[in-house]
């Protein structure tokens, strides 16, 4: 069996969800398989338009700490969250929406950026890809 890693992605906070695609990312690198179950505000991020909306999970400070934390990272040469999503579906990573949460929260198919979601689930698809993995994250 292939290693694998799968995150789940409840936060739709920026600094949490670009670290759970730092993580993703790294273990596609590695070699690894990897999936992301995206669910409740995490789910939010990947309406369309929307991935890098989220505030700071601290020191949002009106949206001041976000764009010092964005500038930051321009003049350090990171890539954008965007970039980081991009790469880790070009990598073959595995991108999995929550129906129920989409149903919850009153969000449709058309509302998500569908070019890049691998599947429409239930939280028995996440299961079985946890336990097919040796490392699993909660973020």
């Amino acid at each position: 069996m292939e290693e694998k890693a799968t995150i789940v992605v409840q936060s739709g906070e920026f600094d949490k969800v670009f670290s759970a695609l730092i993580i993703a990312n790294g273990a596609l690198a590695m070699g690894m398989e990897a999936s992301m179950f995206f669910t409740f505000w995490g789910l939010q991020c990947l309406k369309k338009g929307q991935l890098d909306k989220g505030p700071l999970s601290r020191m949002h400070m009106l949206g001041l700490g976000k764009w010092m934390i964005k500038q930051r990272m321009k003049r350090a040469n990171v890539a954008s969250m965007n970039r980081m999503l991009d790469d880790f579906i070009e990598l073959g990573g595995k991108l999995m929406a929550c129906d129920m949460t989409m149903e919850l929260m009153g969000i449709k198919k058309e509302d998500l950026r569908d070019d890049i979601i691998t599947d429409y689930c239930a939280v028995g698809s996440y299961i079985q890809e946890a336990r097919e993995s040796s490392i699993t994250l909660f973020i």
